[in-house]
């Protein structure tokens, strides 16, 4: 029995038999459906003389016979197309290793796609608070973020986008002092044409800044109101009057443009769900975030996490659209062993980004040429800028009260300067 992860490496095995047929065909697509089931797709010049042809007969029934029950019979096995690019539509794709005319092509039933990279926002900076995992501190760390920006004098809007999970919203505002609609608002009136009439109604200004400004649109408004049911169709796609669907992120990509336009930010922080799953792809791949914090504990839950989306990354050629956009934040670094545990951190960070986002540079050509870093440089995006664990802020409910938030300067910056001067540099950067 053939399992589903065992699919490309038993294909692989079966195109080396037939080295020769390989080299005869122009291209070939290894179609995975929505059900996992595999097909192939070859030129239409094939089909004619396909009866004729015993190589790939065989090569068709062998691959058939071999990965089931994860593929087609050979009679419903192969399918033809006069292009390459109408054979993959699109759709998440990486070349096999040592057949760089096979095509690996998954259809997905998700929009978005963490191989799936949009281009930086032309507008102003949009950094996008992710973790792995959740319990390290990523929202009170963005909070205290947006506060620091905004006492420099910066003008800085904050998007809950953790929408199964709000949280950042609670810690800037009081509930009475919530906008009457969130994120999850717009997402359903937009479905119906309904977004304009409350998109001026979904921000709120946080009293924690006295001399710049903090806007939060939080998750949901004032009175959450069927807040499930609205999650239950915050992503859809829109049917547009021309007939074609625009995708949720894309909808997501136009509220951010439309606030960016009304409130004039210099910043947008965006907090988004932790985990590998559509919604936190979307919010780090496919909303032009000039940077993306990847929150990190020396743990392997968080490593064996960011090394499956990473080898995703490197695996369908992406990575380069990416790494240059990430920086690695050690979270809750500990009070005792706190420059072991660092190390350790460091190593492992260093290790996961050499392997699989960093340049490999051949023997006696200059390393500037190249996207890599040594394990000690402290500007390279693996290089942990740190957080460190403090009771105080890890029992802190909110900011806005001056009886939970009543830490000073010093002490800010003892546990959140090394974050707060990375994201400083961010946006002076460019």
């Amino acid at each position: 029995m053939i399992l589903f992860g065992q699919l490309e490496k038993a294909i692989e095995n079966i195109l080396n038999q037939y080295l020769q047929l390989m080299g005869s065909l122009d291209w070939l697509v290894i179609n995975r459906d929505l059900n996992g089931k595999i097909r192939l797709i070859t030129d239409q010049k094939k089909e004619k003389d396909f009866d004729n042809n015993p190589d790939l007969i065989s090569l068709v029934k062998t691959i058939a016979d071999t990965i089931q029950p994860h593929g087609y019979t050979s009679d419903k096995m192969v399918l033809f197309e006069s292009k390459l690019k109408d054979a993959v539509q699109g759709a998440p794709n990486f070349k096999l290793k040592n057949f760089p005319n096979v095509t690996f092509v998954d259809r997905l039933l998700s929009v978005s796609d963490w191989s799936f990279i949009t281009p930086v926002s032309k507008g102003i900076p949009r950094i996008v608070f992710f973790s792995i995992k959740g319990g390290v501190g990523r929202s009170t760390a963005l909070a205290v973020t947006a506060r620091h920006l905004a006492e420099k004098g910066k003008k800085v809007m904050v998007i809950d986008l953790d929408l199964e999970s709000p949280g950042i919203s609670s810690s800037l505002l009081p509930q009475d002092q919530c906008p009457e609609y969130g994120i999850a608002d717009w997402l359903v009136e937009d479905l119906v044409d309904n977004g304009d009439e409350i998109i001026k109604d979904m921000v709120s200004s946080s009293a924690l800044s006295h001399n710049g400004k903090i806007w939060v649109a939080p998750a949901h408004g004032k009175e959450p109101g069927e807040y499930i049911a609205k999650l239950g169709r915050a992503w859809m796609p829109k049917m547009l009057k021309d007939k074609t669907r625009e995708p949720w992120y894309k909808r997501l990509n136009r509220l951010l443009d439309n606030l960016e336009n009304i409130h004039k930010p210099d910043v947008i922080l965006i907090d988004s769900r932790a985990g590998i799953d559509e919604v936190s792809g979307a919010c780090v791949t496919c909303l032009g975030a000039k940077n993306v914090l990847l929150f990190a504990m020396d743990s392997e839950q968080t490593w064996g996490g960011y090394t499956i989306l990473f080898e995703h990354w490197r695996r369908y050629g992406v990575a380069g659209d990416i790494r240059g956009r990430l920086q690695m934040v050690g979270a809750l670094i500990p009070e005792t062993g706190a420059d072991i545990y660092f190390d350790s951190l460091c190593e492992r960070s260093w290790n996961l980004f050499l392997e699989r986002l960093y340049d490999i540079v051949p023997a006696g050509e200059a390393e500037d040429k190249y996207f890599t870093y040594n394990k000690a440089d402290d500007d390279a995006p693996h290089f942990p800028c740190i957080i460190r664990w403090n009771r105080g802020f890890s029992t802190l409910q909110n900011l806005y009260s001056p009886a939970q938030f009543n830490f000073d300067v010093d002490q800010i910056k003892a546990v959140f300067g090394s974050l707060l001067s990375t994201v400083e540099g961010m946006i002076t950067d460019g």
